[in-house]
């Protein structure tokens, strides 16, 4: 990614309206645009979390899913999801589907920069382990489902806000429903 890639604005509908500067949406006044998250499993139904990198401005350092981005103006968001998930973890992903399509929400962060954004949630799998792109992501571990879920609700603080949200509304932090998917998908 690079400090001249844009983002697509939003209006307060969710449709299309322009596009800014990456760099310039983050801030105090974010305006709403697009973005997406992505929960990657594995084979074994664990869910990978990442932790982003010290050197981004949105809450560096914090637990979160497994990557999440913004596509470019006129890019599929499909298509930015695997630019992603390959450029932040080196990881070629199978079997994405979008779980949460409307998903949306603001946050401000301890320096008060604000997330502002329709951000569709998708979950995916991989069979590698993540290679870590320092810029983007410090560290990363495959974790039980239910475990996430238990942390989540008892540390809240400790992880993205967006994450947070999402597990509020996802069944795939609920242990059997990760399980199941788990032998779904290795019985196809």
């Amino acid at each position: 990614m690079t400090d001249t890639d844009h983002v697509v604005l939003l209006d307060d509908d969710g449709r299309a309206i322009g596009t800014a500067p990456k760099a310039s949406v983050h801030g105090p006044d974010t305006a709403l645009h697009l973005a997406f998250s992505c929960h990657v499993l594995n084979a074994d139904g664990q869910v990978l979390i990442t932790r982003r990198a010290l050197g981004k401005r949105t809450w560096p350092g914090v637990w979160t899913n497994s990557f999440c981005g913004h596509p470019r103006p006129a890019e599929p968001v499909m298509t930015a999801v695997r630019r992603h998930a390959d450029f932040e973890l080196g990881l070629t992903l199978s079997d994405i589907r979008v779980a949460l399509p409307l998903f949306r929400y603001r946050a401000t962060d301890a320096n008060g920069i604000v997330e502002h954004e329709v951000c569709p949630v998708y979950i995916a799998y991989a069979d590698a382990e993540p290679v870590l792109n320092p810029l983007e992501v410090m560290d990363a571990r495959w974790v039980d489902p239910q475990a996430l879920a238990t942390s989540l609700e008892a540390t809240p603080w400790a992880f993205s806000p967006w994450l947070v949200l999402q597990a509020q509304q996802l069944h795939l932090f609920d242990g059997a429903a990760a399980a199941a998917a788990a032998d779904q998908r290795r019985a196809s």
